[in-house]
């Protein structure tokens, strides 16, 4: 085994890693698989549904970016709970008397939205894929739908289709394409009648939420259906099941991890913005989670088995604010170095170091040796550095990702000791080593 270590100097702040794993669809999950997925017909039934194995792209993924925009960025104040009096109290500030929640889409206007500029931000952070929301609670749609006449983006508000343009502007960048979309909408009356008769009437499912999954889905083809909003009622309502087999029975086939069982997929979707998913303009420097904090959560995640999604919320005028994109191409500046510890490796057989407890690791195995990945989330004191979960015995050399040479290290019974180089580690004090089997 060898083990290798890095640094990379960005802005004056240095990065290191030392080297030694949701569903895509509709966010339930699957299996991975090392066979094609073929022509196989899948019953709606869970047990048909859940042997759908994972699309190998999205396991290789491990980074995607989440946007929370809609009508609901115009008012960009608080985000959810319960009615509160402070509610009221800024409606009554801000605006007329009869104010409606419809009133908001003729300022959600987007005159500055430059999908082309969004999806360079997103290459430049890394990410592998893209989730829009095109329709969140509200029941807006961020797309012409035919079943949202008078309520999307080309009939009020901004006029354009702000979920083709960004699907193809993500596509042509090289990133895959996913839909968020909200089951349930607080003021369809569909809805809200079929509540009221405790769910035994589908009128919503039938006429307004199955046509318009199925609408979107056909017209933007998207990898990703993040699906949300089904929490009031039971999935027998939704017919959850009988939409997903027409989805699967109708998608493409892919190819998987070969020979490689693993656990159930999962994802963790967080936002930069640590108090809302949309946009919040009295959000303060100290609510942004800092890169350091950004490149841990990953670290901790993909040592885990899932992938990252994170969360931005964009201006109503159609903007990336200026700090989401610093933090994203500071993330994806780190990534460019050390994202061979990242992107299609997998859970090790220890997660997290017995003695670093700010130590994760990850591994990527080739059909001739194995390269284990510890990712250091603090530069170690006096440049050494104790790894409980190396067996010296195994390990051929350490390098830090990002520099020439190897480390010097020793064994000290079954723990690894390695000696980090003379170096700076900066505010942001990451580093990984590698460790790579003979």
């Amino acid at each position: 085994m060898s083990i290798h270590v890095i640094e990379l100097d960005m802005n004056s702040m240095k990065y290191y890693i030392i080297l030694v794993h949701i569903i895509v669809l509709a966010n339930s999950l699957a299996n991975s698989s090392d066979k094609l997925i073929s022509s196989q017909y899948y019953a709606a039934n869970w047990e048909s549904i859940d042997a759908r194995p994972l699309p190998g792209w999205y396991d290789r993924a491990k980074v995607g970016i989440f946007i929370h925009w809609g009508v609901f960025s115009v008012p960009s104040w608080s985000w959810k709970g319960e009615h509160e009096e402070a509610y009221d109290q800024f409606m009554a500030r801000n605006y007329y008397p009869g104010f409606t929640y419809a009133d908001f889409a003729h300022q959600f206007t987007a005159e500055f939205y430059d999908p082309d500029y969004w999806a360079d931000i997103f290459k430049a952070s890394g990410a592998k894929y893209v989730v829009l929301t095109a329709k969140h609670h509200e029941g807006y749609t961020m797309w012409p739908s035919k079943t949202s006449f008078s309520w999307n983006a080309v009939d009020v508000g901004p006029n354009r289709d702000l979920l083709g343009d960004l699907a193809k502007a993500v596509r042509k960048a090289g990133l895959r394409f996913g839909a968020y979309h909200s089951w349930f909408e607080w003021f369809n009356p569909l809805y809200n009648d079929d509540k009221r008769h405790n769910w035994t009437t589908q009128r919503f499912v039938q006429f307004k939420a199955r046509p318009e999954l199925e609408e979107l889905v056909n017209t933007y083809k998207p990898d990703v259906i993040w699906s949300d909003g089904e929490w009031e009622a039971l999935d027998t309502y939704w017919n959850s099941t009988d939409f997903l087999a027409w989805l699967y029975n109708e998608s493409c086939a892919d190819r998987y991890n070969p020979g490689v069982l693993q656990l159930h997929k999962w994802e963790n979707a967080m936002t930069l913005d640590k108090y809302s998913w949309g946009y919040r303009r009295d959000a303060q420097l100290s609510d942004y989670i800092t890169t350091h904090e950004l490149v841990t959560i990953l670290a901790q995640t993909v040592s885990c088995g899932g992938n990252l999604l994170i969360n931005i919320g964009p201006t109503p005028d159609g903007r990336v604010i200026p700090i989401f994109e610093e933090r994203l191409r500071e993330f994806g500046s780190w990534l460019a170095v050390n994202g061979e510890s990242i992107y299609a490796t997998k859970p090790w057989k220890y997660q997290n170091d017995t003695i670093a407890t700010n130590v994760w690791y990850t591994q990527r195995c080739t059909h001739r040796a194995g390269t284990v990945y510890a990712i250091v989330l603090e530069w170690p004191l006096n440049n050494r550095l104790t790894l409980g979960s190396v067996d010296t015995r195994i390990v051929d050399t350490i390098q830090l990702l990002g520099t020439k040479g190897n480390l010097v290290f020793k064994g000290s019974g079954t723990s690894t000791v390695v000696t980090f180089p003379q170096l700076y580690p900066g505010s942001l004090s990451l580093a990984t080593v590698y460790l790579m089997n003979d």
